[in-house]
């Protein structure tokens, strides 16, 4: 993850781009490439470009990425908080096999 930090960092360094980079801009780029990987599936679930998909999710991670940099929080540790958090919300023994919302276990 550390390695992938540095890389992002010095992709926009090099092109100044830091600039351009509020929470707000970050946020509204999660959205549109997230639009743009659901996009993927528009037509047909089942046969789906797996290139065109890996790319989109490429960019996803890259914009959540420069986010939690612009934010400066580490990627690893809010994830593993909230999947903590996540664990309490659905139990094992209650959520196993289920999609059911949390509040209606």
């Amino acid at each position: 993850m550390e390695e992938l930090i540095k890389e992002i960092k010095q992709f926009n360094e090099e092109r100044d781009w830091d600039k351009f980079h509020s929470p707000e801009n970050l946020a509204k780029s999660i959205s549109i490439e997230a639009g743009e990987l659901l996009e993927c599936f528009q037509w047909d679930s089942e046969n789906y470009n797996k290139e065109n998909i890996y790319e989109e999710l490429a960019d996803v991670f890259t914009y959540c990425i420069q986010m939690a940099i612009k934010l400066n929080v580490d990627p690893k540790k809010i994830i593993l908080k909230k999947l903590e958090k996540t664990k309490k919300k659905y139990p094992v023994e209650k959520a196993k096999g289920l999609s059911t919302k949390y509040d209606k276990l």
